[in-house]
């Protein structure tokens, strides 16, 4: 696919993000468990909440692969050349607004507000044919 790293890119922002509010989430409750107002309650051994701990740990650990994949990614991405590359980079995994882009590259705004325009459709037709074949 024509900016299948994009996809892919995104794909595991979202994972890492879904990590990290799970494991948040975990956390508040094995809080409520130690010290907080389930404290004085006990623990069944096969309960959820006896697992709390392994639970975050693999959180953790799960989270830590997802980053170090995120970051070989972004590392990948930004050997790409070419202008549509760079623009999706900067846009996608430097969070840079377009107008920034056309100053730091030396274009004109309009000229990369058309330019990106251009490669999401191209995105949007690769996408759509691509999930049309797979069905």
């Amino acid at each position: 696919m024509l900016y299948e790293w994009l996809r892919d890119y995104q794909e595991l922002c979202n994972e890492i993000d879904y990590l990290e509010y799970k494991l948040q989430r975990e956390k508040r409750e094995l809080k409520r468990w130690v010290q907080g107002d389930l404290s004085k309650l006990k623990l069944k051994e096969k309960s959820i909440a006896s697992g709390l701990e392994d639970t975050i740990a693999d959180l953790k650990y799960e989270l830590a692969h997802k980053m170090n994949d995120r970051y070989d990614a972004e590392k990948l991405i930004s050997m790409f050349d070419g202008l549509d590359n760079q623009i999706l980079f900067k846009k996608y995994v430097e969070g840079k607004k377009l107008i920034d882009i056309a100053d730091e590259l030396h274009f004109t705004p309009d000229y990369i507000y058309k330019k990106h325009a251009e490669i999401m459709k191209q995105i949007k037709f690769a996408k759509n044919l691509y999930f049309s074949w797979s069905e």
